[in-house]
């Protein structure tokens, strides 16, 4: 396959004996992302985002847990400001670190004292003399760290293999342009990144949203986006999938969605004009459970009072969370305010309020992990048929030894777009073009 070029479905279909289902094998390989597993070897390769910088927001804070690709760990800011993250249970006996002092360069374990510095290695065992050299010999599994762009990055893989910062736009933005905000999902990570690539949804499950919600309502975009007759145009990227999706719009004319899959879990959603740009990271906290991150960010200009507000509220592709966690209010436990007057009526067309619970409420309800043994793919999922071939093919050049694809700036540095053309327009050129990220100057959107 050759790198941003139309894809020949069929071609690379028969090559790689894919078809629109797929075996309880691989959907084991594609879903699981544990210690040892393929993917998570994988997903091992890059900087993960684990925290929001204001999670830890001075030294000696008290410490966070963060549960990664199935491990549970601690993170904490020591007293020189140094970020820590590190297996959460003391080496003695097991005692959760989230009970511990975070003093003088470490956490230390409330039970018996031990005590651990931000690498892991064990500081100081009370009982023990300290000529006996026995604290040396004590170290917790530990991950390094950066923080960059609000949030705080850790990086679980060898060290050989530890990849450049991450290079997306928003990270190096000022933080006046840009708004993050992380959700708890219980699904498997796949369901929502594939939920960020099926284009085709728009139409239906975010089609009252198009006309209400403040941050889309009243653009060309939402207004053509609602049209249900969409063909998908996909183009291999460095460091992922750019992925067309066309639409009627005025006579004569096609309106284009690109959006951007960037390996291994991030979506960048086609922008509409006179709004921030938004995208998406779909972090596995273990097997069944997904940390989803938001991400809403404008090149050119702060975000507005009035727009952070509005997220918070759980406005765009944000949720509006319970206070003090990351549990969106509107959740499995309470169906989600499901309101089926409103869906009724056409208010909202789901009965669900908000983009993100909407995306949230379907892809819980496939369970913890989808059995995709039952689907029954058609023409618009063929983007999420390439983006699990290309996950299962990372995994598997990773474990034959070769480095992640798509940890380099050039592969990250891209933008979503939306723009229309005449229906004889040459898709290729135009969106090879328009996700290019032109310093101080906006996207490209309508």
């Amino acid at each position: 396959m050759l790198a941003m070029d139309t894809l020949d479905l069929r071609a690379v279909f028969a090559a790689e004996k894919v078809v629109d289902m797929i075996t309880h094998e691989q959907n084991e390989y594609l879903s699981r992302t544990g210690p040892g597993t393929p993917m998570g070897e994988l997903f091992r390769r890059y900087w993960i985002p684990a925290l929001m910088a204001e999670e830890l927001p001075r030294p000696n804070c008290p410490p966070v847990q963060v549960q990664l690709l199935g491990e549970r760990l601690i993170a904490f800011r020591d007293t020189q400001g140094r970020l820590g993250l590190m297996d959460e249970f003391c080496a003695h006996r097991g005692v959760s670190l989230w009970f511990g002092r975070n003093e003088e360069n470490g956490i230390r374990c409330p039970y018996h004292g031990w005590k651990y510095d931000v690498t892991g290695q064990c500081v100081e065992v009370p009982s023990e003399p300290a000529s006996s050299g026995f604290c040396q010999k004590i170290k917790l599994q530990a991950y390094p760290c950066a923080e960059i762009g609000g949030v705080i990055w850790a990086y679980m893989g060898p060290a050989a293999e530890k990849p450049p910062l991450p290079a997306y736009e928003w990270v190096h933005l000022e933080p006046s342009q840009r708004f993050l905000t992380k959700r708890w999902q219980e699904s498997n990570y796949l369901q929502g990144m594939e939920g960020g690539i099926d284009s085709s949804h728009v139409s239906f499950l975010h089609r009252g949203d198009l006309n209400s919600d403040p941050l889309h309502r009243n653009t060309a975009g939402a207004k053509y986006a609602r049209s249900t007759n969409t063909v998908f145009d996909i183009l291999e990227s460095r460091g992922g999938l750019l992925i067309g999706a066309r639409r009627d719009a005025d006579p004569g004319f096609h309106y284009w969605r690109i959006t951007q899959w960037l390996m291994p879990w991030y979506t960048l959603i086609p922008p509409y004009k006179g709004q921030a740009a938004n995208g998406h990271a779909w972090v596995p906290m273990d097997d069944h459970n997904c940390m989803a991150w938001t991400m809403t960010f404008h090149p050119t200009r702060d975000l507005s009072n009035e727009e952070v507000e509005l997220m918070r509220k759980g406005a765009g592709v944000h949720a509006e969370l319970i206070p003090g966690t990351f549990q969106p209010v509107a959740n499995r436990g309470n169906r989600y305010l499901m309101d089926r007057e409103a869906q009724e009526t056409g208010k909202f067309y789901s009965g669900v309020r908000g983009l993100a619970i909407q995306d949230a409420s379907v892809q819980e309800s496939m369970g913890a992990i989808a059995d995709r043994t039952k689907e029954n793919l058609v023409a618009t999922d063929n983007a999420i048929i390439m983006a699990r071939l290309r996950l299962r093919k990372a995994a598997q050049a990773v474990t034959a030894g070769e480095h992640a694809p798509g940890v380099d700036e050039e592969a990250q540095n891209v933008r979503s777009a939306s723009f229309v053309l005449p229906v004889d327009g040459k898709f290729k050129d135009a969106a090879l073009d328009a996700v290019k990220v032109r310093k101080g100057e906006q996207h490209v959107a309508v």
